[in-house]
């Protein structure tokens, strides 16, 4: 078996493992569609007795006739008396059989729907959560619009998969096991040469299976493309109305759309080739098999009732085969999407507790990178190399340095987001790397250059993560953050919904509010990572004074560009290329000449530094 042969295999597997914890309302589901598939083959059966009496009640006479009355045929007929209660008797057992079938049908499909749905829920919570869990690395490999269209399109498929396709699966393989045990019953010889077509058939349906597999992939693919080409428009809607560019992006998504058009096409000719190439082949059996008929009606070897059950038998055989074809084709778009899902789940990037991890205790004493070196997974350089610096408690300590040095990469490692890949990073004498990462990051407030807001209230952004928020401790980080003001100017106050990203704010406001949500954290030790750089003079002025109240009492990591912000920093390090080439206060290091100075003068901004009493100003 071939490596591509074994992978959906494999898959099915591994889906499958999702679908144990229901197995008794999986077996039940797969008991009644074995029960639709068994009376689906006696009411096939009951075409005997219903040709066998019409051609009694031609000559004015119940009497079946000897021909053909033996074995399963005579059975048969034997369930129906000769008599006034013929008729009615095959009519109602006609009805009782299409109830019964139609109730067992409704039943086996609701259970596996169920089913089929509490499995894709599972999966997509636990890929949501695995993505949730994965290091930066991950995200620069997988844009956000791939990933959405895994945790939505290729699960749906999935679903499919497992809610339908499985149903139809069991019900259709039921029925053509029953109606093939049938036809072999009425007529084992002819059975076994209208069987010789079953190589053909299985040629057919796997070849065009592994081409619509690989279709099925590429279509999923433009999709992940379309997504993204829509993404980038509308988060970017400022530029994009900046620039003009709406007929670009117009033009750019419609090129996706039919490209994505084209893919699905291509996928269509192989899917809805199938069925018409096996209904072909089954008439060409057929036609070939009535001709040969009236010799057999003739030698008395079948009765008529028992040649037309074969022959409906044999027609109503294709049914469950032509179905079948067409889940071999949607199981193959099902597996295709579960194994873009599978790649996801098995890409580790995530940073984890060690064994033995222990929780790290309240931040007491100072933070130490101690010759830390840390490499990207695909990087081919250190983007730090052999850093030394010491951070005492409750010391402000700035890093500055051209793009590129390394500022950002350090605030990270704080956070573990990534891992030294030399060195240590101690906290109180704790390699960060033996202590969990939930205690860790409890003890660490992040507020970035980017402002990350979500499209919720303003309470429940300031009170990110809490499920029951305080309100009391939320408006009192808002006023501590300077936010207070402006938020019940506005008329539903904290209830205000501030839209995707934070969109109706301005962008000293989202920034207020993020402080705010540090400031209601409450951790020993602050990182802010360009935390001015894109607002203007008078926004800054603002922000300034909310971060003065949030770093007062805290250890703080500051990253900035602007030079004139960390001033007044008690320590400074200059990084260039990955290593500490200056460290001291800012007096210190103007006199020295250094890097620091160089980038000094190349600054012209007065814009006040976070340590400088600031007036308070209004909200514009």
């Amino acid at each position: 078996m071939t490596e591509a042969e074994q992978q959906p295999r494999s898959e099915f597997l591994r889906l499958f493992a999702y679908v144990r914890p229901h197995a008794p309302v999986f077996v039940l589901a797969v008991l009644l569609t074995a029960l639709v598939g068994g009376l689906e083959t006696v009411v096939t059966a009951l075409v005997i007795p219903l040709v066998d009496g019409l051609k009694s009640a031609s000559s004015d006479s119940l009497a079946l006739g000897p021909a053909g009355s033996t074995g399963l045929t005579g059975f048969i007929r034997g369930l129906f008396p000769a008599g006034a209660a013929y008729w009615p008797m095959l009519a109602g057992t006609l009805v009782a059989i299409t109830l019964v079938k139609g109730l067992s049908e409704y039943a086996s499909n609701m259970l596996m729907t169920s089913t089929g749905l509490k499995v894709v829920t599972r999966l997509r919570r636990q890929l949501y959560e695995h993505i949730l869990r994965q290091s930066p690395v991950f995200f620069q490999k997988y844009p956000s619009s791939s990933l959405l269209a895994h945790l939505a399109n290729d699960t749906d498929k999935v679903q499919l998969g497992v809610s339908y396709l499985v149903a139809d699966l069991l019900r259709e393989g039921f029925t053509f096991l029953g109606i093939l045990a049938f036809v072999f019953i009425l007529n084992w010889k002819l059975t076994l040469v209208f069987l010789a077509l079953g190589p053909i058939v299985y040629f057919v349906t796997v070849r065009l299976g592994r081409r619509l597999r690989h279709r099925s992939n590429a279509a999923l693919r433009d999709t992940e493309d379309l997504y993204g080409t829509a993404q980038e428009a509308i988060t970017g809607i400022a530029i994009v109305k900046a620039f003009g560019a709406e007929g670009f992006e117009s033009r750019r998504f419609s090129r996706a759309a039919e490209q994505l058009a084209r893919s699905q096409y291509r996928a269509a000719v192989v899917n809805f080739l199938s069925s018409p190439l096996l209904e072909l082949i089954g008439m060409i059996a057929i036609a070939l098999f009535l001709l040969y008929a009236q010799s057999i009606v003739a030698s008395s070897e079948m009765s008529a009732g028992a040649l037309v059950g074969w022959v409906v038998a044999v027609f109503r055989l294709y049914d469950p085969v032509r179905r079948l074809s067409r889940v071999q084709n949607q199981y193959q778009q099902a597996f295709a999407a579960s194994t873009r899902i599978f790649s996801i789940l098995d890409t580790h990037t995530e940073q984890t507790d060690p064994p033995g991890a222990q929780d790290l205790k309240p931040f007491a004493s100072r933070i130490e990178f101690r010759d830390v070196t840390f490499r990207y997974p695909d990087g081919d350089r250190d983007v730090l190399h052999r850093v030394n610096l010491t951070i005492d408690r409750g010391e402000v300590v700035a890093l500055v340095g051209h793009s590129g040095a390394g500022k950002s990469t350090m605030a990270n490692l704080m956070l573990r987001l990534h891992d030294a890949t030399g060195g240590q990073l101690l906290v109180d004498g704790v390699d960060v790397r033996t202590a969990t990462l939930e205690s860790l990051r409890r003890q660490v407030a992040l507020v970035s250059q980017e402002t990350i807001l979500f499209n919720d209230s303003v309470l429940a952004n300031i009170a990110y993560g809490a499920d029951e928020p305080d309100a009391d401790a939320v408006r009192q980080s808002a006023v501590v953050a300077y936010a207070d003001g402006f938020i019940e100017e506005r008329p539903d106050g904290y209830s205000t919904a501030i839209g995707e990203r934070g969109m109706r704010l301005s962008g000293g406001q989202r920034q207020r509010l993020a402080i705010a949500r540090a400031v209601l954290k409450n951790a020993p030790i602050l990182v802010l990572d360009e935390a001015t750089s894109a607002l203007d003079t008078h926004s800054e002025r603002e922000v300034q004074q909310a971060l003065a109240n949030l770093m007062e009492g805290r250890t703080s990591l500051v990253i900035a560009h602007r030079l004139s912000t960390v001033q007044r920093a008690d320590k400074i390090v200059v990084l260039d290329g990955g290593r500490v080439v200056e460290q001291g206060r800012h007096e210190d290091l103007l006199e020295r000449n250094g890097l620091y100075r160089a980038l000094y003068e190349m600054q012209f901004d007065d814009t006040p530094s976070v340590r400088d009493p600031v007036p308070a100003v209004n909200d514009p």
